[in-house]
């Protein structure tokens, strides 16, 4: 009998346009001989819905998909998932959200206590790898290097403007200011001088009441993927990114809008430092306790010293997104890599006492 899968879209994020489109993909990649895909939106206002399976779920020109506010309710009990006074009856829930209320362990939290199997890491790894702050340390303890930095509290900047500037003039110009608690770039400024700071740190303060403000690193940027294939955590190709000269960083537009970035496969480095890379992101996916799959950003400065930029616990999942990229050209298809999370999420215990 087919396994019955919740894609779970949507949400209340800033990257609920996005995680839409991620559906959209996992949709046409899962494999239908042996699960039974089953779509389901969360709203901007947190209304959950059954959605149909054509429900749009691509961009167009510039225009995002969305989850509707208005449709057949969904809830979530302790007998799972029910729509219009019937059980779904799903085996395995595929959150594929990106950001606040979905990458940050509140999901997983909620599918935990319905004794439902999902796809990615727990609870505990989520809400840590989205929340920055708390991430880099984490990895700076297990010897993987960060970019210097600190945080900034809207409630802070509020009660010592100076002081947040002083620090800020101390690491040097440019700074990127980002909510500590964000994706997509959403939020993010390059700030190159002590003048335009404060409006970087407002617009940050849009996203998360946590800010960081940290020393821009120049360098390549690279990413490595980590998946889970067969209860271990194997890491993909190197691949780097290559954005239009006319972005100034790897922002939102540049991402998903405007087709300006590529992602060169496997990435024109010496492959000792290929290897190093791909060490460090399975280091950093065990040092926060990750599960199932993980985009790992790194900074690859001239001298080769090697910075981690970021973990991601749900990666963007279209076909044409870097993680189902890199691990296509590592040999792993967009198909068997929804398969082998699939596999992942049913053969893990999710928290400390199993399901």
């Amino acid at each position: 009998m087919k396994k019955r899968v919740a894609i779970i879209c949507g949400g209340r994020s800033s990257e609920h346009e996005i995680s839409c489109t991620s559906a959209g993909g996992v949709l046409s990649a899962i494999d239908r001989n042996t699960y039974e895909p089953v779509l389901l939106g969360i709203s901007k206002l947190g209304k959950w819905l059954l959605l149909a399976q054509d429900h749009p779920l691509s961009i167009d020109g510039t225009t995002l998909p969305t989850v509707p506010e208005a449709g057949t309710s969904v809830t979530l009990g302790v007998d799972g998932f029910s729509a219009a006074g019937a059980n779904l009856n799903i085996d395995i829930a595929f959150p594929v959200l990106h950001g606040p209320y979905g990458e940050d362990g509140t999901i997983q939290g909620l599918l935990e206590m319905a004794n439902i199997p999902y796809v990615g890491s727990g609870v505990l790894s989520s809400a840590v790898a989205m929340d920055k702050s708390f991430a880099k340390p984490i990895f700076a303890s297990h010897g993987i290097k960060v970019a210097a930095g600190f945080v900034a509290r809207a409630t802070d900047w509020q009660k010592d403007k100076v002081a947040i500037q002083s620090a800020a003039d101390q690491l040097g110009y440019p700074v990127f200011v980002k909510p500590a608690r964000g994706g997509s770039s959403r939020g993010t400024t390059k700030v190159k001088s002590s003048t335009d700071l404060g409006g970087a740190l407002v617009e940050a303060y849009r996203f998360d009441t946590k800010a960081l403000i940290e020393q821009e690193i120049c360098g390549f940027e690279m990413e490595c993927a980590v998946l889970e294939i067969n209860g271990e955590a194997k890491a993909s190709l190197v691949g780097q990114i290559k954005i239009d000269a006319k972005y100034e960083f790897y922002d939102f537009e540049a991402k998903y809008l405007d087709g300006a970035t590529t992602i060169e496969l496997p990435a024109p480095i010496d492959q000792k430092i290929a290897d190093e890379i791909r060490a460090k992101a399975i280091e950093a996916f065990i040092a926060l306790g990750c599960s199932g799959l993980a985009r790992v950003d790194f900074f690859l400065t001239p001298n080769n010293e090697i910075i981690i930029s970021e973990l991601n616990t749900m990666p963007g999942f279209t076909s044409t997104s870097v993680f189902p990229k890199m691990w296509a050209a590592t040999g792993v298809t967009y198909s068997q890599t929804v398969t082998h999370l699939l596999q992942a999420a049913l053969n893990r215990n999710n928290g400390v006492l199993g399901n």
